[in-house]
């Protein structure tokens, strides 16, 4: 392995664990597929890789598709619902709205009810900008199917895409409001941020404390929340921080992260929370 190569990996590291993230949606599992290609690419003969770049991606590509499936039959025994681990992100990549839409928790969920092969082409298509053709050699499919793997994909997710606010100001006070109402056990103020219709989702993989069925209505999502807010905790603490592209609250005591809860909000309210308090998903908070 020769320096430049290795220069030529670690300067697309970034591109590869966002494009495994992306069609996983567990950053360990992620790490691991990036890992693996590291591991093909110092066996390459790279005098014959013409284009390294192309040549990473398609491997990420089908590592990702493979351990998919194989994680696939363990989400299907997951106590409770499943959600993406989430993921740190820098504060000013929730200006860039495309991102948002990739990565977003809510996004995520979605791409979850595609198959393998549909996430890994609209991932590619949608996140990354490739041209069917360009998919159509990293996968080595042929071009009309990837097309319509692609168009089954697309009217898919339209349909079920969830809608936001791009507005990151508005966005952090209305996750503000939220919060300090939480905090407050006020539960008037907290039905003033939440939709009629908002629905919570919780993911405690059967560790920690989170509801093993979706929570529907305003009334309802309030008096969970102020319940919690009924916990004792020691040394607690709430940060409002940037996840997956958009504002995140974190719960901790002490040093250690309890649960992480990611708001989407439109028209000034919150429409669906997701609620994240299995500890293996909380290690990178």
């Amino acid at each position: 392995m020769t320096t430049d190569a290795t220069h030529v990996f670690e300067q697309h590291r970034s591109l590869l664990t966002g494009l495994a993230y992306r069609v996983i949606g567990q950053v360990s599992d992620a790490e691991d597929v990036v890992q693996e290609a590291w591991l093909r690419w110092t066996g390459a003969d790279h005098s014959t890789i013409a284009q390294p770049r192309a040549y990473l991606l398609q491997v990420v590509t089908r590592l990702a598709i493979d351990r998919l499936r194989r994680v696939a039959a363990r989400r299907e025994t997951y106590v409770g619902p499943w959600l993406p681990e989430p993921l740190l992100t820098e504060p000013d990549v929730a200006d860039r709205a495309e991102l948002i839409d990739s990565i977003s928790i809510a996004m995520l969920v979605v791409l979850e009810t595609l198959s393998p092969l549909e996430r890994a082409v609209f991932v590619l298509h949608e996140a990354f900008g490739f041209s069917h053709p360009e998919i159509a050699v990293i996968l080595q499919r042929k071009e009309p199917a990837v097309r319509q793997l692609a168009r089954r994909a697309h009217d898919h997710v339209r349909a079920r895409r969830p809608r936001y606010d791009t507005d990151r100001v508005a966005h952090t006070e209305v996750t503000e409001r939220f919060l300090t109402a939480c905090e407050r056990g006020d539960l008037g103020a907290l039905l003033t941020v939440l939709a009629p219709d908002v629905v919570l989702i919780g993911d405690g993989g059967g560790i920690g404390r989170a509801p093993r069925r979706p929570i529907h209505g305003a009334g309802q999502v309030a008096r969970f929340l102020i319940g919690l807010n009924n916990t004792t905790i020691p040394d607690i603490s709430t940060e409002i921080t940037s996840v997956n592209a958009g504002s995140g609250i974190v719960v901790r005591s002490g040093a250690t992260p309890l649960a992480m809860f990611a708001l989407d909000i439109a028209d000034g309210l919150v429409r669906t929370i997701h609620a994240i308090a299995n500890p293996d998903k909380l290690t990178r908070l």
